[in-house]
């Protein structure tokens, strides 16, 4: 048997994020995840180092690089859409667990369950909201990257993503934001500096 699974995968770099909106760098889901998987480790790192945290950093990296694998069947529906209000959310959270679905279904049965606790994880589990703080983070990245340049499109979804992000308990979250994100506005001669 052939599995179609991870060509499918594949196809997050031709999906493109923000679409709606007018975006001076170009950002694909296939970026997007590995940014994501990135911060995930790192908050995971931060809460065990720093505040006494148990989380499993490589789990929630593996959680984070298959976070947004319906998308390579339903496309990137922009926030505003998929929040816009609550039928439509429950409306995208069923398509969302379809296209799931049908992405497991391609794969070997042997590897089903282990790939359906990466594409369908618990999530009521921490690292499962670890990866979803993450996500906001990865969102708050490039609203302070486009904004640096002078694209004042991403001002609301700026004050909406710090909004978001308020209220997270994690104490790595409000750590990452006040040690990390200031450099993202940053020129590479002030990185380099």
């Amino acid at each position: 048997m052939t599995s179609k699974f991870f060509a499918f995968l594949d196809r997050m770099k031709l999906i493109d994020r923000w679409a709606l909106m007018r975006n001076t760098t170009k950002e694909d889901v296939a970026q997007h995840t590995t940014q994501v998987a990135m911060i995930a480790h790192a908050l995971c790192v931060i809460e065990n180092t720093l505040f006494g945290g148990k989380l499993d950093g490589e789990k929630a990296a593996v959680l984070a690089l298959y976070h947004e694998s319906a998308e390579v069947v339903t496309g990137d529906l922009p926030t505003p859409v998929k929040y816009y209000d609550a039928d439509i959310n429950r409306a995208y959270k069923n398509i969302e667990s379809r296209a799931e679905k049908k992405l497991l279904a391609t794969l070997p049965d042997e590897l089903k369950d282990a790939f359906s606790a990466c594409v369908q994880p618990d999530k009521s589990s921490a690292e499962y909201k670890i990866v979803k703080r993450a996500d906001k983070l990865s969102a708050l990245i490039k609203c302070v990257e486009e904004l640096a340049v002078g694209n004042s499109e991403f001002k609301n979804a700026y004050d909406a993503t710090v909004k978001g992000l308020e209220d997270a308990p994690e104490k790595s979250v409000k750590y990452f934001i006040e040690t990390f994100i200031p450099a993202y506005s940053m020129s590479l001669d002030y990185l380099l500096d």
